[in-house]
This record gives C-alpha cells, sequence and structure tokens, in this order.
C-alpha cells in the first residue's frame, strides 16, 4: 500500500487490504478451530462433573442442563470479546506488513490464551463487587439468575451491534455498564429507594475513573511516544509507511510483533477475567457445594485465619463494638452494606458477633474443605458479609484507624478473599480458549476502522509501534491494581494520538463515531441489563422459582 491519503472515512479497504483479509483459510485451520472448541466445551463438562462428585454433590439433570446454558453464554460473551476487541491487536500489525492476516489473527489469539492463564484473577472480583449486595449472597436464587443472564445478554447484544457496523467498541465498558444497570434495577425494584443503593459507587468511581482516562492516557502516551522515537531513535524507516506489500526491516518487524504480542498478552490477563467472575458466580449458584468455598486450601491454613479473625474482632472492639446477638447480627450488617453505612458501634458489633461464629465453625471443621455440603454456602455469605464490611470500615475516614488497626482488618480481608475467591483452573482454560479462538472470528470489521479510519493517511510503523507499547503498558499496570480497562479505548486513541504527533489529520466521521459509542456505550447497557433483569425477574416469579 502506498502513503496516500484517503478519500474519505467512509471508503471502502483498499484493494491490497481486500487481496489480504480475502487470503483462504486452509480446511485444516477450520477444522483444528472446531476440534478445539469442542474440546474446551468437554473439558469444561468433565471438570463440574469430578469436582462435584468429589464433594458429594449430585446435580439433576435439569440444574446441569441449565448451567451448561449459563456458562455457554458466558463464554459467548468472551468469544464476542475476542473478535470485538483483540482486532486492535492485529491492526497494526497487518496494515503495516509486518505479519499476515490470518498468521496474525493466531499469533493474537494464543497470546490471548496464555494471558488468561496467567491472570491473578484481582479483576475479575473487582467487577463482581459492584453487584448488588443482596443478589451476591443469595445467587443461587431465581432473581440472582436473572441478573446473570441479563447482564450477559445486555453485554454481548451491544457488543455484537458495535461489531456489526465497525465500532471499536469496548467490551469493559459494555460489561460496566450491564452491571450497574441490573443493580440500580434491583434497587427500584425492591425498595423503589431511587436506585442508588443498588451499586457500590465508591467502587464504582474507582471503575469508571479507568475507563474515562483510557482515551486520554491513549492519545497523549502515543503520541508523545512517538515523538521521543523521533528524537531518539532517529531512523527515517521507522516513520515510513509501508510500500506495496513489502514486509518492513527486520527490527522493525520484530518491534511490531513484539508489541502485537504485548497488547494480546496483556489483552487477555485483563479481559479474560471478567468473564471468569461471572462464570464462578454461575457455579457457586448452581453447584454451591463444589464452588463457594476454596476447598484447596490447606488445614494449615485455619491457625492463622483463627488468629487474624481474633485480631480484627479486637480492633474492632476498642473502637467501641456495641454487642449485637447472632441472631440479628446477619441482618443488620446485610443492612449496613446496603445503605454503605459500616462504621457504627452496631455494624461494628454485627462484624464481631458473625466473625466469631464463623471462626468456630471453621475451628470445628479443622479446614475449608471439611465444610459439610448443607454448611457451605451459609459459610461463604458469612465470610462475604464480614470481607466487604471490613473492606469498607478500612475505606471509611470516620473509622479513624491507626495503621497497624488498618493492617490488622488488610490481613483478615485477604485470608476471607483466599477462602472465597478462588478461580479453578478449568474455568481459566475455558475462558482462555472462548478469548482466544474469538480472536480468530470476526477480526476484518474492527481492523479495518483501525487500520485506514482513523488517520487520514497510511500508518507508519513508528505509529503501530507507539499505541501498542502504549496500550500494553497501560493494561498492564491496572492489571496490577486489579482495575479493568479498555484495551479498545487505548489503542484507538493511541493511533489518533499517533497520527496528531506524525503531522497527519483525523477523520472527523469516525472520531464522532467512536466518541459516540464511547459515550452511549454505558447508558444503552444500563437500560438494556436493566430491563432484560425486569423481564426474567418476572418471568422467574411467575413460573413460581423465586
Amino acid at each position: 500500500m502506498a502513503t496516500t491519503v484517503l478519500a474519505a472515512s467512509e471508503s471502502p479497504p483498499s484493494l491490497a487490504a481486500a487481496r489480504r483479509f480475502d487470503a483462504p483459510v486452509h480446511p485444516g485451520a477450520r477444522l483444528l478451530f472446531l476440534l478445539l472448541a469442542a474440546a474446551g466445551l468437554l473439558y469444561a463438562g468433565i471438570s463440574i462433573v469430578i469436582d462435584t462428585q468429589q464433594v458429594g454433590e449430585q446435580l439433576a439433570v435439569g440444574v446441569f442442563l441449565f448451567l451448561g446454558l449459563a456458562l455457554l453464554i458466558a463464554l459467548g460473551f468472551e468469544f464476542v470479546n475476542g473478535f470485538h476487541d483483540t482486532a486492535n491487536a492485529v491492526a497494526t500489525v497487518i496494515y503495516t506488513n509486518s505479519l499476515p492476516a490470518n498468521l496474525a489473527v493466531m499469533w493474537s489469539g494464543f497470546f490471548n490464551f496464555l494471558g488468561v492463564l496467567l491472570s491473578s484473577g484481582a479483576v475479575a472480583y473487582s467487577i463482581i463487587t459492584l453487584l448488588p449486595v443482596d443478589l451476591i449472597l443469595n445467587v443461587g436464587s431465581g432473581a440472582g439468575f436473572a441478573m446473570i443472564f441479563a447482564l450477559l445478554l445486555a453485554a454481548v447484544i451491544w457488543n455484537l451491534a458495535t461489531w456489526y457496523v465497525g465500532l471499536p467498541n469496548s467490551s469493559s465498558h459494555t460489561l460496566i455498564g450491564s452491571v450497574l444497570g441490573v443493580g440500580l434495577a434491583n434497587q427500584l425494584l425492591t425498595s423503589g429507594a431511587g436506585g442508588t443503593a443498588g451499586v457500590d459507587w465508591s467502587q464504582a468511581t474507582k471503575v469508571l475513573t479507568g475507563l474515562w482516562m483510557a482515551p486520554l492516557i491513549g492519545f497523549s502516551a502515543a503520541a508523545l511516544l512517538l515523538l521521543v522515537l523521533r528524537r531518539v531513535a532517529r531512523s527515517p524507516e521507522l516513520m515510513r509507511a509501508p510500500e506495496g506489500d513489502a514486509p518492513p526491516p527486520l527490527g522493525i518487524r520484530a518491534l511490531l510483533v513484539f508489541t502485537c504480542t504485548a497488547v494480546s498478552f496483556s489483552h487477555g490477563s485483563n479481559d479474560g477475567q471478567k468473564g471468569m467472575g461471572l462464570i464462578m458466580l454461575i457455579l457457586i449458584g448452581c453447584a454451591p457445594t463444589a464452588y463457594a468455598l476454596n476447598r484447596t486450601l490447606p488445614a494449615s491454613e485455619t491457625p492463622a485465619f483463627l488468629a487474624s479473625a481474633t485480631d480484627a474482632s479486637a480492633t474492632l472492639i476498642r473502637h467501641g463494638a456495641a454487642a449485637v446477638p447472632l441472631e440479628r447480627a446477619r441482618p443488620l450488617l446485610k443492612d449496613a452494606l446496603e445503605q454503605r453505612r459500616a462504621v457504627s458501634p452496631q455494624a461494628y458489633g454485627a462484624v464481631v458477633a458473625v466473625s466469631r461464629d464463623l471462626s468456630q465453625r471453621v475451628a470445628g471443621y479443622g479446614a475449608l474443605s471439611n465444610v459439610p455440603a448443607q454448611a457451605a454456602p451459609n459459610v461463604r455469605n458469612d465470610m462475604y458479609l464480614v470481607l466487604d464490611a471490613t473492606r469498607m470500615i478500612v475505606a471509611d475516614k470516620q473509622s479513624r484507624l491507626s495503621g497497624p488497626e488498618k493492617d490488622a482488618l488488610a490481613d483478615y480481608q485477604k485470608r476471607l478473599e483466599r477462602g472465597t475467591r478462588f478461580i479453578p483452573l478449568w474455568v481459566k482454560v475455558a475462558v482462555a480458549l472462548a478469548l482466544g479462538l474469538g480472536t480468530m472470528i470476526g477480526w476484518k470489521r474492527i481492523v479495518v476502522t483501525v487500520g485506514e479510519k482513523i488517520g487520514k493517511q497510511h500508518m507508519t510503523y513508528g505509529m503501530g509501534a507507539s499505541a501498542e507499547l502504549v496500550a500494553a503498558a497501560t493494561i498492564l499496570a491496572a492489571d496490577r491494581f486489579g482495575l479493568p480497562v479498555s484495551t479498545t479505548h487505548i489503542l484507538s486513541s493511541g493511533v489518533a494520538g499517533a497520527s496528531v504527533a506524525s503531522g497527519q489529520g483525523l477523520q472527523r466521521r469516525t472520531l464522532l463515531q467512536l466518541a459516540a459509542a464511547w459515550l452511549l456505550t454505558l447508558p444503552v447497557a444500563m437500560a438494556l441489563s436493566g430491563a432484560l433483569f425486569w423481564l426474567l425477574r418476572a418471568l422467574v416469579r411467575t413460573a413460581g422459582l423465586s
């Protein structure tokens, strides 16, 4: 491809790009794709059967089929995420002739797979904490399943709609909007208190901050990096556009393949976790004995857990915890969490009462792996209540905790998290396969938008490298803090910033479309998920399953 100016944002892809995209797919590759998809689903099904049998939990046929449907939708979200978001990672190597299109998407899919497998799981639960407390505690109820199906379906619908018109919309943005929509709808349907208590706005603000900052970071950092590269590298080839179908010089090609690899890996490590958290909610609801608690924790962890619980209770007692009977402690604590008011003598007393009862039961069992089937959901709910309450107490300045006291509560929180927030290996493998295989399907629409419809001239090697280096570094930094961020927003904004820094103009129509998608995603996803939650919840109640 030459470096001529594109006529307009609505111009069709170049003939060279069309030839590149229309390269035939080997029949063997199609067969391998189908075999991997089937193997992933079979592996997930066998793993569920083994996990439930090991703890003596027998799933009825209807429950198993329902669980399969829920998992298919959750994995479908990750599959759509793969071909929607990961197209951003391969656009630069395709439009700089660094890799053939088919090889690029397979390469990206593999490193997305690795990114998911090696992820920490912190991002998964930062999304889950946005959900309403009452639905999390009763995730196995009809309303709990209505919540999961509503937010998943809303996210898939909006992702498919934006993919169809070729807009690089953010799956993270969509999923967070869906979660917030369910929270607001749940509050309106249950108490009519204006809806705001259905969402943890402190956590929502933290998550949304990352989303609105992503385009600014991508644009400014990529522009700055390109200017630095121009000064430091002093390589004329780096600032050139490809000539025809000729690949770049070896060193530049290696750089671009590395940046594509980094973006693909980081995308998998961040975006793959969102599906993991939702799958764990589905598993907890359908098979609580096997998945409500982390039964892989050894018995040697129990003494440290009990000591940490004692220290945390002593801290709250020093700050005026009131004596609260156990029968009143759980509803009081639940109300405190829903109202975001955990700093009070009564709330402190409720935490102490529930924590003491929890410690006695865990000590009696000896280890979480020994908790009987009928007790597992209640133990998990108590751990969840205490965990969220202590986190809210530490974050509130009115608690007036000293540094060592905050450390004591933080240590207790970590031990509670290890008991309730875990992700089995087979869940990671299933999500990794869905995301990796999704990368290889439907990527062309988004690639054309990123490669041809943002800048007015052809992408140079330096532009592609700058945008992808910024995207990979930002996503990996977000992983460190457990924040969900948008690969799409960072990378597409990075391409725009690099285009401006290189002296190119930006295509106004595409930028307006991108801005519209960014602005509309949150309210549309919220409205979709809220409406679906209302409809599904009504169907559940009509069927008498609530």
